[in-house]
C-alpha cells in the first residue's frame, strides 16, 4: 500500500492545519491594575488575537497555585488563581473564543502538583494515610559516617538533589522540579482516576478544545528507585533521564488517558479535541514516533526541543547555562530531521521556535540589534511558516520581541525559580574557588537562554508599563517597549505584525505544500543560506533564508520557472538576497 493510500497517512484533521498561539496569563494583559496579567485582560484583547488569524488559544496554567514556578505547581485543578481571575472568567473566555472561531486548550500539568495541594498535604500527613502512596516516598539512607543522605543521587531539573526531607513523617519526598513540586505516583489507580476527573474532566465539561500536556513521558518512573552513574565526579547529584523519562509504563498510561477521557469529549464544533505532549529527551525519531503515531492513540502531536537546545549545554545538568556557539548547518540539520522524520509513517509534527520556557527567537537565531530586529523577525516568521506539521507561536512572537537588556541585574529583574536556583549555585561554586570564573560564563547564558525572557509583560503600546498595567507589573516591562509595541504596528504594513498575519494568510491559501507538503534540506553544508523545498503532489515551494548581514547570491537553479510569493523585504522583483532576507518561491 502506497503511503497516500493508507487512510491514517497525513490525514487531514483540523488541528494539523491550524496555528496555535500560547497565553502566559501573567504577562500578557492586567485589566485591573494589580500588576498580574489576568483572564479579563485577555477577554480585553480577544479581537487583537483573533485578527491574528490564529485558530486555537493554548492558555498557560491558570490554576490555583502558590506561583512558585508560575503556576507549573498547582494546589487546586478546579479553581483559578485569585489574581487571574475566577472559573467564571475561564468559562467565558471558552465562549468567546468560539465566538471568535478560535478553539481553546489548557496546560495539563499532572507529573506533579504543589506542595500546598490537598492531596500532597494527606500523603505528608502520615504514612497510613490512604494518599500515602499518590507520591514517592522512601526512607532515607546512611554514609558511612552515619549522616544522612537522599534515597538516590538524582539531580532536579532546576538545581539540587531530587529529594527533600519532611521531618513530620521522616522519609524524603520526590521532586524532578522544585521541592515545591512532589511527583504524583501514576502507579497509584486511585490517583489517576482522580487526576482525570480534577484535572481533565472538570475543564472538558466546561468546553474547552484541549490540553497542551506538560512534561509528558515523565509520568512513568524506573522503580525501585536505583542510584544513576556517576558521569559528574564532582557533583553528588547526577542528571538521571533513564531513571524517570520514558518509563516502563508510559505508553500504558498515556493510551489509558485517552480511552478513560480523552475519547469521550469532542471540540465545540463536533470534531476530535487536540493534544500535544511536551516530550524532552528524545532525541531520536524511533522514540517520538510511538508517541505521536495516530495508530496507537496516545499524542496528537509533541513539543520535540532540538531546536530551542540549539547552543544550549546538556539540558538538566550542571552546563544547561554554559552556551556555545553553533553553525548554520547545525540549525539546518535539526530542522530537517524533525520536518523528515514524519514521511511514510502517520505520525505528526510540530513547528515553533518560542515559548515559555526559553529565550526570544530574535536575540537566539538572528540579530537583535536595532537595525536589524525587524528583518531579523520577519525572515524568522517565513522560515517557521512554510514548515510542515502544526504551527504555535508565542506570545509577543507576532512584534518581535527580544531578550532583556543584558544591563538588568540578574539577581533582582530575573523572577524565574530555575535562574534564581541557577544563579545561586553559580555564586556558590565560583565564590568557593569550585569553578573559578563560573558567574561570568552562565551570565551571559542566562542572558540569551533564561525562560525570564519570555515572561516579560507583553508591550501594548508606548504608555506607561507599555499598557500591560496601570501599576507596577509583578516583572519589569522591557526598556524598549516605546520602540516595540502591537499599537504601533497595527496601522503599518511593514510591521513586523502585519506580516504575520500576511505569513498566516498565505499559509492558509497554500496549506497543501506548507502544512503537508514533504521537506527537503538544499545545499546542506552551506554556511550562509538556509533553503529548502517543499513538495506537494504537483506544487512545490522553495524557501531561501540568508542569515547573514552580507548580500548573497540567488540560486537560481533552484527556482527556475518559479514564481516570488513573498519577501520579508516587501516588495522585492529579484536580484541577490539582502541580509536577513527570506523569500518563498513557488509554482503551481
Amino acid at each position: 500500500m502506497s503511503p497516500q493510500a493508507d487512510p491514517l497517512y497525513h490525514k487531514r484533521v483540523w488541528w494539523k492545519e491550524a496555528t496555535f498561539y500560547q497565553i502566559y496569563p501573567a504577562s500578557f494583559k492586567d485589566s485591573n491594575g494589580d500588576g498580574w496579567g489576568d483572564i479579563p485582560g485577555v477577554l480585553q484583547k480577544i479581537e487583537y488575537i483573533a485578527s491574528l488569524g490564529v485558530d486555537v488559544v493554548w492558555l498557560s496554567p491558570m490554576f490555583d497555585s502558590p506561583q512558585i514556578d508560575m503556576g507549573y505547581d498547582v494546589s487546586n485543578y478546579e479553581d483559578v488563581y485569585a489574581p487571574y481571575g475566577t472559573v467564571k472568567d475561564v468559562e467565558e473566555l471558552i465562549v468567546a473564543c468560539h465566538k471568535n472561531d478560535m478553539k481553546l486548550i489548557l496546560d495539563l500539568v499532572v507529573n506533579h502538583t504543589s506542595d500546598q495541594h490537598v492531596w500532597f498535604k494527606e500523603s505528608r500527613s502520615s504514612k497510613d494515610n490512604p494518599k500515602r502512596d499518590w507520591y514517592f516516598w522512601q526512607p532515607a539512607r546512611y554514609d558511612d559516617e552515619g549522616n544522612r543522605v537522599s534515597p538516590t543521587n538524582y539531580r532536579s531539573y532546576f538545581a539540587g538533589g531530587t529529594w527533600t526531607w519532611d521531618k513530620h513523617t521522616e522519609e524524603y519526598y520526590l521532586h524532578l522540579y522544585d521541592k515545591s513540586q512532589p511527583d504524583l505516583n501514576w502507579e497509584n489507580e486511585e490517583c489517576r482516576k482522580a487526576i482525570y476527573d480534577s484535572a481533565m474532566r472538570f475543564w472538558l465539561d466546561k468546553g474547552i478544545d484541549g490540553f497542551r500536556i506538560d512534561t509528558v513521558n515523565k509520568y512513568s518512573k524506573v522503580l525501585p528507585f536505583t542510584d544513576a552513574i556517576i558521569a559528574d565526579p564532582t557533583s553528588f547529584t547526577q542528571f538521571a533521564p533513564e531513571k524517570w523519562c520514558n518509563g516502563p509504563r508510559i505508553h500504558e498510561f498515556i493510551k489509558e488517558m485517552n480511552t478513560e477521557v480523552l475519547s469521550h469529549y469532542r471540540t465545540y464544533d463536533g470534531l476530535p479535541l487536540a493534544t500535544v505532549g511536551e516530550l524532552s529527551l528524545c532525541p531520536n525519531p524511533s522514540d517520538v514516533i510511538p508517541y505521536v503515531s495516530a495508530r496507537e492513540k496516545e499524542l496528537d502531536m509533541v513539543f520535540q526541543f532540538d531546536i530551542t537546545h540549539l547552543g544550549q549545554g546538556p539540558p538538566g545538568g550542571t552546563s544547561k547555562y554554559d552556551i556555545a556557539s553553533w553553525t548554520l548547518p547545525e540549525m539546518k540539520r535539526i530542522v530537517s530531521k524533525w520536518q523528515t522524520f514524519i514521511d511514510g509513517t502517520d505520525a505528526w509534527t510540530t513547528v515553533f521556535n518560542e515559548n515559555h520556557d526559553n529565550g526570544r527567537s530574535i536575540s537566539r537565531y538572528a540579530n537583535d540589534a536595532p537595525e536589524w530586529r525587524e528583518k531579523s523577525a520577519k525572515i524568522l516568521a517565513l522560515w517557521l511558516v512554510a514548515q510542515s506539521g502544526t504551527l504555535f507561536l508565542y506570545q509577543g512572537q507576532e512584534i518581535g520581541m527580544i531578550n532583556a537588556p543584558e544591563h538588568w541585574d540578574i539577581e533582582t529583574e530575573y523572577k524565574d525559580v530555575e535562574s534564581q536556583n541557577y544563579w545561586a549555585e553559580v555564586v556558590r561554586l565560583d565564590d568557593n574557588g569550585t569553578d573559578p570564573g563560573r558567574k561570568e560564563r552562565i551570565k551571559k547564558g542566562l542572558q540569551l537562554l533564561a525562560r525570564d525572557h519570555a515572561r516579560l509583560p507583553f508591550q501594548w503600546d508606548n504608555t506607561p508599563n507599555a499598557g500591560f498595567s496601570r501599576e507596577k507589573p509583578w516583572m519589569r516591562v522591557h526598556d524598549l517597549y516605546p520602540e516595540i509595541n502591537a499599537s504601533s504596528q497595527e496601522g503599518d504594513l511593514q510591521s513586523v505584525l502585519s506580516f504575520y498575519k500576511q505569513m498566516l494568510r498565505l499559509r492558509k491559501e497554500h496549506k497543501d505544500v506548507f502544512v503537508y507538503g514533504t521537506f527537503e534540506l538544499l545545499d546542506p553544508e552551506g554556511k550562509d543560506t538556509f533553503v529548502y523545498r517543499k513538495r506537494y503532489e504537483g506544487k512545490t515551494a522553495v524557501v531561501l533564508l540568508n542569515f547573514r548581514l552580507e548580500v548573497q547570491c540567488l540560486p537560481t537553479k533552484e527556482i527556475e520557472g518559479m514564481e516570488m510569493l513573498v519577501s520579508s523585504y516587501g516588495k522585492v522583483v529579484g536580484g541577490p538576497l539582502q541580509p536577513l532576507e527570506g523569500r518563498v518561491y513557488i509554482n503551481y
